[in-house]
Parts: C-alpha cells; sequence; structure tokens
C-alpha cells in the first residue's frame, strides 16, 4: 500500500495555479528586491483584504519575506531596543522551533504557561509582574501563533482581550500566521484579516504552509516598527532579490479566493480524519479544529502512525499512551483520510 504522509502541510509544491502564473512571468524582466509590479498588485490585494471592502488601506505596510523564521526574527529584532524581551507561549515558535534565532538578536523569549497553544491575559500580566525594574530585560512585545503550534485558534474575542492588556501596557501584538488560511477558514471562526489589522500592530499571512512554493507576507500597522523596515530586511539576509517570485504568488493567492479555498480543503480533510478517529473512541491532546490534529493513541498504534503515515510525536501522555501530530494540506486528497481510517480499523486503538 502507498502510505499518503501526514508529516506536514510543505511536503507538496505549489498550487497549480502558481506555477502557472511563474511560468508565464519566467521571461518577463522585473524589477528587484520587492519594488515590481507583482509586488505591488499583491500588496494591493492585501490590504484591501484588510480594509474588509474595495478600498485600499493607506496605514499598513505590506512586505514579502521567504519563511516564518526569518520573518519572526526580522520583526522582533526591528520592533525591540536591546534591553527589551517577548513573551510567548512555552509552546511558541519562537520558543523552540528557530533554534534561538530571536535569542541570537540578544532579545529573551520569556516562555510562559498556555491553554491548549493559547496566550491568556492573566498569564501575561503574572510574567510582567515578575519583571518590574531595570535589572530584568523589560517585555515590550506578545507574541501569538494563529493557529497555535498545537492546532488551536483564538476567538476573536480572545484578540481582542489580549490587544487591550497590550496597548494598556504599552506591549507590541505580533501574530504569526504561518497557519493563518487554517484559522481564517476553520469552522469555528469569527476573525477576519480586517480585524488582524486592527487588534494587532503586525502579523503576516503564510504562504509556504498554504500552497505557495515559499513566502510570507507581513503586514505592519505599528508606524514604530514600520520605520527602516526594509533596511532592517536586508541587514537580515531576508531582502530577495527576484523578490517578484513573492509577489506573483499572492497575487495568485489572493486572486478569486484561492488562498481561502487550498486553506478549507486542508481543514475539511483533518476534520474527516477527526471524525473518524473520535467514532473509534480516540481522544485528542487539544481540540484542534485546524488541519493539525493530536490523536492521544497507544503506543502500537503511534508506531504505525509514524513509520506508515508520517506523523510526528509531540509527546509522551503516559507510559503507554502518545500523542500524534497529524497535518493535512492543500494538496491532501480526500481519499488519504480515508485509507488512513479503513487502515487503522483493523489495528486496536
Amino acid at each position: 500500500m502507498n502510505f499518503h504522509k501526514f508529516t506536514n502541510d510543505y511536503s507538496e509544491g505549489a498550487h497549480p495555479r502558481i506555477l502557472e502564473a511563474l511560468i508565464n512571468a519566467n521571461l518577463s524582466q522585473n524589477s528587484g528586491y520587492g519594488l515590481d509590479s507583482h509586488c505591488e498588485k499583491a500588496r494591493e490585494l492585501i490590504l484591501k483584504e484588510c480594509s474588509g471592502s474595495d478600498s485600499v488601506r493607506s496605514d499598513l505596510a505590506v512586505h514579502f519575506l521567504v519563511g516564518g523564521t526569518q520573518t519572526n526574527k526580522t520583526v522582533i529584532d526591528a520592533a525591540l531596543r536591546p534591553h527589551q524581551a517577548v513573551i510567548a507561549a512555552s509552546t511558541g515558535h519562537v520558543n523552540v522551533h528557530e533554534t534561538g534565532a530571536i535569542e541570537a538578536t540578544g532579545h529573551k523569549v520569556i516562555a510562559i504557561p498556555h491553554t491548549d497553544g493559547k496566550l491568556t491575559v492573566p498569564e501575561i500580566e503574572k510574567a510582567l509582574a515578575s519583571h518590574p525594574d531595570e535589572h530584568m530585560v523589560q517585555p515590550k512585545m506578545v507574541y501569538i501563533s494563529n493557529t497555535t503550534e498545537l492546532g488551536t485558534q483564538y476567538t476573536k474575542k480572545e484578540l481582542e482581550d489580549l490587544s487591550h492588556l497590550c496597548r494598556r501596557n504599552n506591549l507590541y501584538l505580533f501574530l504569526d500566521g504561518a497557519r493563518l488560511g487554517s484559522a481564517l477558514t476553520s469552522s469555528v471562526n469569527d476573525v477576519t484579516l480586517a480585524d488582524l489589522a486592527e487588534l494587532t500592530d503586525v502579523f503576516y499571512i503564510g504562504g509556504t504552509k498554504n500552497g505557495a512554493l515559499l513566502g510570507e507576507a507581513l503586514v505592519i500597522k505599528n508606524e514604530h516598527i514600520k520605520e527602516d523596515f526594509r533596511y532592517l530586511i536586508k541587514q537580515n539576509g531576508a531582502l530577495l532579490a527576484k523578490g517578484w517570485l513573492l509577489g506573483i504568488q499572492f497575487e495568485t493567492l489572493f486572486t478569486d479566493g484561492l488562498f481561502y479555498e487550498m486553506a478549507s480543503h486542508a481543514n475539511e480533510v483533518a476534520e474527516l480524519i477527526r471524525q473518524g478517529l473520535t467514532e473509534r473512541g480516540i481522544s485528542f491532546l487539544t481540540p484542534s479544529v485546524s488541519n493539525q490534529l493530536f490523536p492521544i493513541v497507544d503506543d502500537e498504534l503511534a508506531e504505525v502512525l509514524i513509520k506508515q503515515w508520517g506523523g510526528l510525536c509531540e509527546k509522551k501522555v503516559d507510559e503507554n499512551h502518545t500523542a500524534v501530530r497529524l497535518v493535512t494540506s492543500w494538496a491532501t486528497p480526500k481519499e488519504a483520510a480515508e485509507n488512513l481510517l479503513n487502515a487503522l480499523k483493523h489495528i486496536s486503538k
């Protein structure tokens, strides 16, 4: 049997429409470093999404970078002074999956407890209270991911609460949107890009994990972070000479709803797996409604999911059970989900 792998949402290349657009523009000459017409068109489309209408917001800056770690590092380095730090969930990408990239810029990551991957106002307030003076780093930014590293997502009310907290305490709110497409198209979502433009200081829209070859679209509202940002992109090695390659991809993603269409598909396939596992009595590590699932299974089944189906070990839950991460993508066939569920019928849970 040819086992489909549920390892991540960037194993495949790119949506055919993106490849077609790149091929069609392949022999055209473009200005470099994101100053081309494709990047300008992509910015216009994104700014319309952020306004919730056909108007183009003039208070937002949009930049295109290659990957998530690169984007996180550049934003945090741009926003913080040398003595300042960023608050993140202990599971946050900047804390556990970026090889100390933030610390390498001289900024401490203050890792705090979370609820299923999400930060809460009380925990942030505790972190602020425990850093009262100049003998410690000064918390200056709150970093969150939507969806989170555990497949959960923030409601609009939760984002409003975090935004109000940050404004009361003169903190930046930065939203990592590597899997933002999955969040915006989930069955429980009540947030729009226009909401994010109002509630955060800076956020980005992930293309790498939603059908692009590569690329993240960074949206900056805060004037301080905007200042000299292209200088900092360049200094961080993130100013792509062939920037039009990124522009074409986001121009395509935000034409005719392709960005949302692909994310919706990933969520729908994940839901098929979620329902099938639930019917078998399998529980989950978190109440994920996105394209990431974390079923808790006995170690025998965990080994099967990891070796044959490309799952990843998220954590040992107890002596005999493991939470395994399964991820669907824009390109995951529904038949792959059905094959997985059919195969599991013959294995104890």
